[in-house]
């Protein structure tokens, strides 16, 4: 306990010194907060529809995050904050290539259409299911938010 109380105490005259305040209020600390938008962008991307990703955009990611990862190590005094960002960059961007790969060219669209279409065959086959909207809908009763997996599985799309 002593331990962390020390390091509590040293934490806070680091913060009240000026050369903590005069980090703050540079470049190389705003700049990497700035640049935290894009692997959050990413990371929250991961939940929406594959169809979304454009490969182009990703694989200029990847290389834009590439660069300024070098030039955070290299400049002086080196930039960690932008350098961690544009490593975490790499990491979503490249987990979005992946997905993009998968879609387009694994047969990602192919296994999604063929199951949302043995879905719908498989219900209006059916003549022992309730009439009512949510029996003939798997997903009426979700949460639903995105519109367009909605419209993949339903096959209603207003």
């Amino acid at each position: 306990m002593a331990a962390v109380v020390a390091l509590w105490r040293k934490a806070m005259e680091t913060v009240k010194t000026k050369e903590f305040r005069d980090y703050l209020t540079s470049t190389h600390f705003w700049g990497p907060v700035a640049n935290w938008g894009l692997p959050l962008a990413a990371f929250r991307d991961m939940r929406a529809s594959p169809d979304i990703i454009s490969g182009r955009m990703t694989t200029a990611l990847i290389f834009y995050s590439m660069a300024f990862m070098r030039f955070a190590y290299r400049v002086q005094p080196r930039n960690l904050l932008l350098m961690a960002c544009h490593g975490t960059n790499i990491v979503a961007q490249s987990m979005q290539a992946g997905r993009y790969l998968i879609h387009h060219y694994g047969g990602g669209t192919a296994a999604a259409t063929t199951a949302a279409v043995s879905a719908a065959s498989a219900t209006s086959a059916d003549s022992t299911a309730a009439t009512t909207p949510a029996a003939q809908d798997p997903v009426a009763d979700s949460d639903c938010r995105e519109i367009s997996y909605c419209c993949l599985v339903t096959w209603d799309c207003d």
